[in-house]
């Protein structure tokens, strides 16, 4: 899993490009607490999925973990672009009553 950060107005845009599973997703979430951590106070954090090839109930729990973080801040967080098998497990999950698919 690799991340792009990319700050654009009052916006953090997060570009996500591989597989979120167990195995990559303690690498990521440092990465992205720290980018959350240094934008601090912008509106909102839009997670870019269009690059997700695989992603499983971990990497629901990251998402979930970065949306508490955002919280933390009182920024909002949005979510991207997913692919037709993400957007069903995130469907199934309830996850978009929480961060909305824009």
């Amino acid at each position: 899993m690799e991340l792009k950060m990319n700050r654009r107005g009052d916006d953090l845009y997060v570009y996500m490009t591989g597989e979120l599973d167990e195995h990559s997703v303690s690498k990521v979430r440092e990465e992205a607490d720290s980018a959350i951590d240094d934008n601090a106070g912008l509106s909102r954090a839009i997670f870019n999925l269009a690059g997700v090839k695989f992603m499983d109930s971990t990497g629901i729990g990251f998402l979930i973990g970065r949306y508490k973080r955002l919280q933390k801040y009182g920024m909002d967080m949005c979510l991207e672009n997913p692919n037709a098998n993400a957007d069903k497990i995130l469907e199934l999950s309830g996850i978009y009553s929480l961060m909305p698919k824009i």
